[in-house]
């Protein structure tokens, strides 16, 4: 490049400082992201809205790039798009950094909010943000409280009292999804500090009542990813199995629940939890048992010995056989999972097994392999180890479930075939193990009965920074709800003090009973933040309403959410609860027939840096101020949508970035080049050098834009983006090597604008103003992408014919190629694939019955056999559509290797080379 040359390009590369800004406040002035609200069942595109930190880095920006890119995709098809934005703000975060920087919980979310939205306008996040939410606003919250009276007056809302998980740390209690373990320690999520275990009295939505339905409906959102629905299968934990009464000589009727019941001839002992209703009322009375409960109940998990236990000197009569076994209390058994007792199998259950080896409790086999099984029954030793095969999984084992847990526990599935049949079960030996359960259910009383996993959404937070809830409690009247008219129920002024602030609100707190009159207290709980983010997205809608939480018509229009992107770690929280209020909220005909929230969902790949997730916490990330200032938002957005696909973790690195950045500024120059006249173009009906170049040319324009749509929609943006880099390197070899028709050459021009303007939308808006279009790209129409009929098959015979040339060049050292002449194969090795695309069996025998080919003799012969050789045969282009293929990428080839190229049709090469031609594999010949 000359000095000249060198000095033009630099005056037209871009300024991302001077046009980011320029064409962000055109967007805003022309209200291109807002969606008027009589718009008809919109593209609905959703990112998990943020927690208000006030740090973004990199990694959060690649979240909402994603949106933005589809969303903006989406509206240049023409759809009318929402793509919203808001703020998760209340939280225990929030609290503790109002503690340690002595402010306020609600000022300091509120400069974190301003900050983050300043530094996603930064990044030209192309947001609504006419229909902004922000969820510690008495506007917001006043539905929360709201809807946790509907969902009281229907029966969904519960306080009680129970053993629950709280965090020393956060002072406040943690639901089951808020529990971590590592190294068999539970701990809390946000903090990482042990959790105890407390008795207290919390409100609670019954998530259960809607078990069923969440489970069931996993296996029909088929737009979600397969782990995020198995997940959730595993936590929901639905389990078909039957309930059977045990007596016991306390005179006690104790329900167990198991999915095994083909072995109740082996129990040789009964087992309560700690907390079962039965081991308490003999603790009171015994003072080993007592001593025991109370050493397990306080002992950290690591102090835990799963084989522990203490017998109670009662005993349970098993229905099957009449016999009386030992009752313990054991601290195996969760008090949680099925109805916290069991009947024990030692050898068909290892966790019995042990359990029965250290108390020297007999073992029963009455389960030995079926014949059908590879494994010997005389290998098998009940004594050494518990034989549990029958065709059933256990949770425990299932990455996602929060235990491991016994069999008799009632955690296992039951599959439709049975490996075991029963022994020593008197007269139903021989029965396989599936028809056992059965026929037992009948024989001894049982009742069939499904059993979740799932638990209660406890809600109750002793915490400040959330949404009061909505109770008073009256010394006569008990727990009453505040009247509507009265909310919200906002927070009193921040009071620094260590458990839970309300509860020294004593001016707040105050207030009198609604029903009585007489003085009552507040309920000083707040509600857990999963509440707000559980029905956000249907505020978007209605933003402004006063007299609603939204409006249901426009809702159930609007719904649901098309596209909807967040972390995986979500899966058992968010996703679960959101999906729980949808249904509720349906079932309380605030909606219509909307029962899933989330139509399609993409869980987003971490950012990494120097090989370690970007956080804020560890001082690892890329911000995206500096960046921008240095190379621009749109480098930023370009490099994390082209780097990986999106559910895939990316990897930043300082060269990924400045090739994206150089890329975007060699499309600009190529751009502003057209646009000053540097760049000498023809008529297309002018003489040159044009023809099939520009039919070939215009052939992958329309191509390019057909697998960027495609790619597009199946949120492949790297692939997409390859594609929009292979037509700029084409556009720039086609000026190079001739005199462009002007009009296919602006076309490609006009065709990658509009393709990067999703991932690079300033730029993209400077390149379309270059090519002199009115109005912004942002509202322009997307491409014509309707991909020519056999383009895939003609591209990959030009690729192949143009790597079969330079292995010869190669091969036989030819330095200076002259000449290079291609033949497409005669017309009868086209017809001799075609007919062998159809047959089976004897290929060659079939094809040499045929007259056709049987004038062609032994040639015709080695061909079927090298037809037969290959398998599956892909189809090719017929013989006249290969000569025009390769035809029209001649250009290409002389290019290449700066040789004269000539194409032969079918029948006009010279013997030899069309002996050397197939279908789909030209004869090549080289001369130098």
């Amino acid at each position: 490049m000359s000095r000249a040359d060198a000095t033009d390009q630099e005056e037209r590369r871009f300024d991302p400082a001077e046009i980011e800004p320029r064409w962000q406040q055109r967007w805003d002035d022309e209200e291109v992201f807002h969606i008027e609200d009589g718009a008809e069942d919109p593209s609905y595109v959703l990112a998990m809205f943020p927690y208000p930190s006030g740090e973004m880095h990199m990694g959060h920006v690649r979240n909402y790039a994603i949106t933005d890119a589809f969303a903006r995709y989406k509206r240049m098809q023409g759809e009318a798009v929402l793509h919203p934005m808001g703020w998760d703000s209340f939280g225990l975060p929030a609290e503790n950094a109002a503690n340690e920087r002595d402010v306020d919980p609600r000022g300091w979310t509120m400069d974190c909010i301003a900050a983050m939205k300043d530094q996603m306008n930064v990044m030209g996040l192309g947001f609504d943000w006419q229909r902004e939410v922000t969820t510690c606003e008495p506007e917001y919250f006043r539905w929360n409280q709201w809807l946790f009276q509907e969902f009281y007056e229907a029966g969904l809302v519960e306080r009680k009292e129970t053993e629950l998980n709280w965090c020393p740390s956060c002072e406040t209690v943690l639901a089951d999804e808020n529990v971590n373990t590592e190294g068999g320690v539970e701990i809390c999520w946000r903090c990482d500090t042990a959790i105890e275990h407390r008795e207290l009295e919390q409100w609670f939505f019954t998530i259960t009542d809607y078990a069923d339905e969440l489970y069931d409906e996993l296996d029909e959102m088929d737009g979600w990813p397969d782990n995020v629905r198995e997940m959730q299968h595993n936590w929901i934990g639905k389990q078909e199995g039957t309930s059977v009464e045990f007596e016991l000589t306390t005179g006690d009727s104790v329900d167990i629940f198991t999915t095994r019941l083909d072995t109740i001839h082996g129990a040789t002992f009964f087992a309560l939890s700690p907390g079962h209703e039965v081991a308490q009322e003999l603790a009171a009375e015994d003072d080993d048992i007592a001593e025991y409960i109370h050493r397990v109940e306080h002992a950290d998990e690591e102090e835990i010995d799963e084989t522990s236990g203490v017998f109670t000197d009662e005993y349970a009569t098993n229905p099957a056989t009449d016999e009386e076994i030992p009752v313990y209390v054991a601290d195996y058994v969760l008090e949680d999972i099925g109805t916290g007792a069991l009947y024990a199998v030692p050898a068909h259950d290892d966790r019995d097994h042990a359990f029965a080896e250290e108390h020297d409790i007999p073992i029963q086999q009455v389960v030995e392999p079926a014949g059908n099984t590879a494994v010997d029954p005389e290998e098998v030793d009940v004594q050494e180890a518990a034989y549990t095969e029958d065709g059933v999984l256990d949770l425990g084992e299932i990455e996602g479930s929060s235990d491991e847990r016994s069999e008799s526990d009632g955690v296992l599935v039951n599959s439709d075939e049975s490996d075991g049949v029963l022994v020593d079960s008197g007269e139903f030996d021989g029965l396989d193990s599936a028809e056992a359960r059965d026929r037992f259910v009948e024989a001894f009383d049982g009742e069939h009965r499904t059993e979740f996993s799932l638990r209660d959404w406890c809600i109750s937070r002793q915490r400040y920074w959330g949404t009061p809830i909505p109770f008073v409690e009256c010394p006569d009247c008990g727990y009453i709800p505040v009247p509507e008219e009265d909310l919200p129920i906002e927070l009193p002024e921040f009071i620094r003090t260590t458990g839970n602030p309300l509860d020294a609100a004593q001016e707040w707190k105050t207030t009198t009973c609604p029903d009585c009159g007489r003085p009552a207290q507040r309920e000083t709980d707040t509600m857990d933040t999963f509440v707000d983010s559980s029905w956000y997205f249907l505020r978007f809608i209605s933003p402004d309403l006063d007299d609603a939480p939204f409006d249901s018509e426009q809702a159930t229009d609007w719904m649901p959410v098309d596209q909807y992107v967040g972390g995986i770690e979500h899966a058992t929280m968010h996703l679960i609860y959101s999906r729980f209020f949808t249904k509720v909220l349906d079932d309380l005909e605030m909606l219509d027939g909307v029962r899933e929230p989330f139509e399609n969902l993409l869980t987003q790949g971490m950012v990494r840096k120097d090989g370690e997730a970007m956080s804020s916490s560890s001082g690892n990330v890329v911000s995206p101020a500096p960046f921008v200032e240095r190379f621009g938002a749109d480098t930023g957005r370009l490099f994390m949508l082209n780097a990986a696909q999106p559910e895939k973790a990316l990897d930043w690195t300082e060269e990924g970035a400045e090739s994206a950045h150089a890329f975007l500024q060699n499309v600009h120059d190529l751009v502003a080049r057209y646009a000053e006249g540097a760049i000498d173009t023809r008529d297309a009906a002018a003489a040159g050098d044009g023809g099939t170049i520009d039919e070939y040319v215009a052939r992958e324009i329309t191509a390019t834009a057909a697998t960027a749509t495609e790619e597009f929609e199946a949120f492949r943006f790297n692939h997409a983006l390859q594609a929009i880099r292979e037509l700029v390197s084409l556009l720039r070899r086609y000026v190079d090597y001739t005199e462009p028709d002007g009009g296919t050459f602006e076309r490609g021009l006009s065709t990658v604008s509009r393709l990067l303007a999703p991932v690079a939308p300033h730029v993209a808006e400077e390149l379309w103003d270059h090519l002199g279009h009115d109005g912004l790209i942002a509202e322009a129409d997307w491409p014509e992408a309707d991909e020519p009929a056999g383009y895939e098959t003609a591209r990959l015979l030009v690729e192949n014919t143009r790597e079969d040339v330079r292995d010869i060049v190669g091969v036989a050292g030819i330095e200076d190629p002259s000449l290079i002449e291609i033949a497409v194969a005669p017309e009868w090795k086209h017809y001799a694939r075609q007919q062998a695309r159809d047959l089976d069996g004897n290929v060659v025998g079939q094809l040499m019955g045929d007259e056709r080919l049987q004038r062609h003799g032994e040639a015709a012969a080695d061909y079927a056999k090298a037809l037969a050789g290959e398998g599956h045969l892909d189809e090719q282009l017929p013989p006249e559509r290969e000569y025009e293929a390769l035809t029209r990428a001649v250009w290409l080839l002389e290019r290449e290797f700066d040789a004269e190229v000539v194409v032969s049709e079918p029948g006009e090469a010279p013997e030899d080379l069309a002996a050397k031609a197939t279908s789909g594999r030209p004869g090549i010949q080289i001369e130098e």
